[in-house]
């Protein structure tokens, strides 16, 4: 019995060993994200590039409340066909601007996929990059229980992003 014990122990030593000289590092991805010059650069440029339809559509939403507003206080000294005329217009107005929102959030979804597929593209080259240069021989993005700070290579690709 002791013999199996010290046999399984001395394995496990000797498997630990194996590893003793991994360099494992951590990046938050999630930081990474938020954090990068890049992702600055590209919020600001879709902010850009659909500041006018935002413009429209919010212009377009306060009318539509407005209209709705002057419709609901003037409902009840209006005739039956004023009424139907009105509410109709209210009801199609109202589809036209959800319409538009939807449109509109559609096409910024496109493009910022677009931006963070390309985000996503220099992150991994940076990963690569400081792994290759620091010797490390695993990486791991996220998805982890617990990492500890010593092995959080986050600060340093951002530091490789913020070069480029």
């Amino acid at each position: 019995m002791k013999f199996k014990f010290l046999a399984f122990a001395s394995l496990f030593l000797i498997s630990l060993s194996a590893y003793a000289d991994l360099k494992v590092g951590f990046v938050q991805v999630d930081k990474i994200l938020q954090e990068a010059p890049q992702t600055i650069e590209s919020n600001k440029k879709l902010e850009k590039e659909f500041s006018s339809r935002t413009d429209k559509l919010k212009a377009d939403i306060k009318t539509l409340k407005e209209k709705e507003s002057a419709f609901s206080k003037d409902v009840l000294t209006m005739k039956e066909s004023e009424r139907a005329t009105r509410e109709k217009g209210l009801a199609q107005f109202r589809v036209d601007v959800q319409r538009t929102e939807r449109e509109l959030k559609e096409d910024i979804n496109i493009r910022r996929n677009e931006e963070l597929g390309g985000l996503q593209d220099q992150i991994n080259k940076a990963v690569t990059a400081v792994s290759k240069a620091e010797n490390y021989d695993l990486v791991v993005y996220s998805g982890v229980a617990y990492a500890s700070p010593s092995i959080d290579m986050t600060d340093k690709i951002l530091k490789s992003l913020g070069k480029k």
